[in-house]
């Protein structure tokens, strides 16, 4: 068993460095280039899938925090598999009430799956465009409370999060 938790711990890393290496494609001019990128994604999110399937949310105590992040980060790229988005929002909710999980990987994915469902998100943690140069967020459902309810979450103010953006 642990050197099959070693060998998930690994793979769940490579596969955030695939996803870190190719995410510029993201939104590249390149139909090719995105293709690539939506065909990555899809196979991490399968991959993420059976590891819910046969691991549960892959926490920190499970696999390393290194890892974990991997998962965070995999499950939130899934964009085109609301269904893995979902599960994985509710595995990692329950990490999180049981202390194995923490709430801002949680707030960044319970905003990007709201996103991808169409309703406003809760954070303000998913950028929609680019407006007179500054960056303006999805709609949220209390976008006078973004700010208090990102500090209950450990996120930086709005403001400070966009300002690294700008810098880019």
């Amino acid at each position: 068993m642990a050197h099959d938790i070693a060998a998930l711990a690994t793979e769940l890393a490579d596969m955030a460095a695939a996803d870190h290496r190719s995410s510029i494609r993201a939104n590249s001019d390149d139909p090719a280039e995105q293709l690539a990128w939506r065909r990555l994604t899809a196979r991490h999110g399968d991959r993420l899938s059976e590891i819910m399937d046969e691991y549960g949310w892959p926490t920190a105590e499970l696999v390393g925090e290194e890892a974990a992040h991997a998962a965070w980060l995999i499950a939130q790229h899934a964009d085109r598999q609301l269904d893995v988005q979902r599960r994985a929002l509710q595995l990692m909710q329950q990490a999180v009430s049981e202390g194995a999980a923490g709430p801002r990987e949680l707030a960044f994915l319970r905003d990007r799956t709201l996103v991808n469902e169409g309703r406003e998100q809760v954070y303000g943690t998913q950028i929609a465009g680019v407006n007179d140069g500054s960056p303006v967020p999805w709609p949220c459902e209390e976008p006078e409370r973004m700010d208090e309810l990102r500090a209950e979450v450990g996120i930086e103010p709005f403001d400070e999060y966009v300002a690294k953006f700008a810098m880019a």
